[in-house]
């Protein structure tokens, strides 16, 4: 008899991302006769908070990664934002090394305020998650983000009024050389809690997730149950679909405004008005986004508006002045010319 659906599915989804991994890690074979040393096997971490999908996670590895040849390590978060934070996190620690995870460690983080509460408290963790996979030599860290996670997240980016690229939501592969991967994606939250359950495996759950002072806690468990009420079941499942979907449009327009960009510029690299502004809206502005960026301008600060104000530098000009964009860059027309450089 096998394991219980909800542990197959879970052990399942772990099981294509590490092969993925080994696939893209693959030593070049030797050449003949020479001296070859046996690479040592990648290290996989998966990032733990206790909770019912990262534990679920955390025990599908644990199962895996000995079968493929995969090292296993777990590295969890203190945030410091709740009495006996630190605790919790040691008891994760020893739940991870109960598992055979090795190694494991707790990271204690100060969490800053930029962007507010949860921003700050995501920006410190992922840095964690960082420091510590280079710090170990890991090939990936693991992340437990469900279908449930990425429909919240669909809808966070749609109350923003943000473009296409928020409404693709998460991606299953991430971070600098793909360093974050997110198995659970195709899963939902119900399955991660079901296999935890079967296998007695104990969950923290964590009091923000229903504090109503946090967005994504009043959109949890009041705005999604208020559509599905309203629209029926399956919400969930769609707004997952549209994320896909919006991440391949992205993806195809983001492609088309890298290779757009050279054929806009003239001989001293800048960007011609003219030919931007014979080029479709959404391969236009993510042109602009790109030299802004290039310029340094902050990605995260880079907002729609800011966007649509330099490009009415092309599309409505009526002799307007310089338009200030974060990371004190600056976008001014200038004789059929746009420059966008630090003010």
């Amino acid at each position: 008899m096998g394991p219980h659906p909800a542990v197959a599915a879970i052990r399942l989804a772990v099981r294509r991302v590490l092969h993925d991994l080994l696939t893209e890690h693959r030593a070049p074979t030797a050449p003949p006769h020479a001296l070859s040393h046996e690479p040592p096997a990648p290290l996989v971490l998966v990032a733990c908070s206790g909770g019912a999908d990262s534990m679920a996670l955390a025990s599908a590895l644990a199962f895996e990664a000995p079968k493929l040849g995969v090292r296993a390590g777990g590295v969890t978060v203190d945030h410091g934002l709740q009495p006996g934070s630190d605790v919790r996190a040691a008891e994760v620690v020893l739940r991870l090394r109960e598992l055979g995870l090795d190694p494991v460690e707790s990271v204690a983080v100060a969490v800053g305020r930029t962007g507010g509460p949860e921003a700050a408290a995501r920006d410190a963790r992922y840095a964690a998650f960082d420091t510590t996979a280079e710090r170990h030599g890991a090939v990936a860290v693991l992340l437990g983000h469900t279908r449930d996670d990425q429909a919240e997240t669909v809808l966070l980016g749609l109350a923003r009024g943000s473009g296409i690229r928020s409404l693709s939501g998460m991606a299953a592969v991430s971070g600098a050389g793909g360093r974050y991967r997110r198995p659970f994606l195709g899963l939902d939250r119900q399955t991660a809690r079901k296999a935890c359950m079967v296998q007695s495996l104990p969950v923290w759950d964590d009091p923000h997730n229903a504090d109503p002072a946090y967005t994504r806690s009043r959109l949890r468990h009041e705005g999604l149950p208020a559509l599905e009420k309203a629209l029926g079941k399956g919400v969930v499942e769609a707004l997952a679909r549209t994320a896909q979907l919006s991440r391949d449009d992205a993806d195809a327009l983001d492609t088309w405004a890298a290779r757009a960009e050279a054929t806009v510029r003239d001989a001293a690299g800048l960007l011609e008005c003219a030919k931007l502004y014979a080029l479709p809206p959404a391969v236009r502005r993510r042109i602009l986004r790109r030299a802004a960026i290039a310029a340094g301008a902050p990605a995260g600060s880079l907002f729609a508006r800011h966007i649509e104000e330099v490009d009415r530098l092309i599309t409505g000009w009526r002799g307007q002045g310089a338009i200030n964009l974060p990371g004190k860059v600056v976008a001014q027309r200038q004789g059929g010319r746009l420059v966008i450089r630090q003010g």
